[in-house]
């Protein structure tokens, strides 16, 4: 049974400008992907040694994208990845909550994958 896990990063950027970078195939693949493709619903990310298609569930612009890989439709569980997207109310500081579901003998790997791929997707966003 998968693992869900979820982790909040400091994108000082506005949500009209950080949304395309997670729900865009461009966008997705200036940071999270090495290339990434979409037909109708359903994206394919592909990376140096490896190819991931995943099918886009659910969205709402600027606030949040949810992907499904399609590994886990054969899981009754309800796993997917996200990509949400909050406004701080003091700060108001934006804040890219990403929530995925792994097996517990991959989670530190996961978590360190994650954190790589913001990272990208900060220098990308001059941050």
């Amino acid at each position: 049974m998968k693992e869900k896990i979820s982790m909040e990063f400091s994108v000082n950027t506005s949500p009209k400008i950080l949304y395309p970078r997670i729900k865009t195939p461009g966008g997705l693949s200036e940071w999270f992907a090495d290339n990434v493709n979409a037909r109708e619903n359903v994206f394919t990310f592909i990376w140096k040694d490896s190819v991931q298609k995943a099918k886009l569930i659910s969205s709402k612009e600027a606030k949040f994208v949810r992907f499904k890989w399609e590994e886990d439709e054969k899981f009754t569980e309800d796993y997917y990845f996200e990509f949400k997207i909050e406004i701080q109310e003091i700060s108001g500081d934006t804040t890219l909550i990403i929530t995925d579901f792994v097996e517990p003998d991959d989670k530190e790997d996961a978590i360190n994958l994650w954190k790589s791929q913001v990272e990208k997707l900060k220098q990308l966003l001059g941050l």
